[in-house]
């Protein structure tokens, strides 16, 4: 694997393979299954996959979180190697930000509820690296899990608003054995913690499984009173919404696919996760 710290080392290479797909893993590091997930699904269909480990402060409203963001590169490369990653780049934050970039993106509704709601200046923090990483890289196809969902659709719209021809490339949540969706966050919390966590899960299905009796506002309620339980939870929201608009619903419609998004801090360690509901 050809590991790369600068612009001018990437790109070079990648100019010396100009004629061949690319396929583009961002992450923040931490990896786990699901990052591995996205480097198989890029090596299917490529002919190089370039993954990235860039903590990127512009998408952090808590200084906090991006401190006590679990970083452990030297376990990363290990993992990229096994899994034949064929690029590591991993920029330092000067190397992507030569400059001050204050670029503001509106992606509408996408840019006022649920996570951009509870995280102000998250999604544009998103939008400004991926816009660099594509400046840089170029990739064919770009990889993104969908447990950060309302992330992928506002990347979708961002290749839009850029004219961006890399094509966006969503793959399905990877979950612990208890359910418990995959996250770099997950570090954080203890064997018992992750145990008790895999109860978003679990609530999410009952949620999906009464979807034909139940109101939008009972399911809600049902949520939010079930997270409340638990003495260490602090659920920050539930949301059910158009799983095209991703504009959430008070009552049901007739869109064919509903999601159901959450996001709850549990012992202080904030996870998200959602499900998709068919109507």
């Amino acid at each position: 694997m050809q590991v790369f710290e600068t612009v001018k080392e990437i790109q070079d290479y990648l100019n010396q393979h100009a004629t061949k797909s690319t396929g583009f893993v961002p992450t923040m590091g931490a990896l786990h299954a699901a990052h591995i997930s996205l480097i198989e699904a890029s090596k299917k269909e490529n002919e190089i996959t370039i993954c990235s480990i860039f903590v990127n402060p512009k998408q952090f409203n808590k200084q906090e979180d991006l401190t006590n963001y679990p970083r452990n590169t030297e376990a990363d490369i290990q993992q990229l190697e096994a899994a034949k990653c064929d690029v590591l780049f991993i920029p330092s934050v000067t190397e992507m930000y030569p400059t001050k970039s204050e670029k503001e993106f509106d992606f509408g509704v996408l840019s006022e509820v649920m996570e951009a709601e509870h995280r102000p200046g998250h999604f544009n923090g998103v939008a400004v690296v991926i816009e660099r990483f594509f400046e840089i890289l170029n990739p064919t196809n770009a990889y993104f899990g969908e447990k950060d969902f309302q992330q992928l659709a506002v990347v979708r719209a961002l290749t839009k608003q850029i004219n961006s021809s890399v094509n966006i490339v969503g793959c399905p949540i990877f979950r612990e054995k208890n359910g418990l969706a995959m996250s770099s966050r997950n570090e954080r919390l203890s064997i018992e913690e992750k145990e008790i966590a895999s109860a978003i899960n679990k609530v999410l299905k009952e949620v999906c499984e009464k979807r034909s009796t139940e109101s939008v506002a009972n399911l809600k309620t049902f949520f939010l009173d079930k997270m409340n339980h638990f003495s260490f939870f602090e659920p920050e929201y539930f949301e059910i919404a158009d799983a095209e608009t991703l504009q959430p619903i008070t009552e049901w419609g007739d869109a064919q696919k509903y999601i159901a998004f959450t996001a709850v801090n549990v012992n202080g360690v904030r996870l998200i996760d959602n499900m998709t509901i068919i109507n």
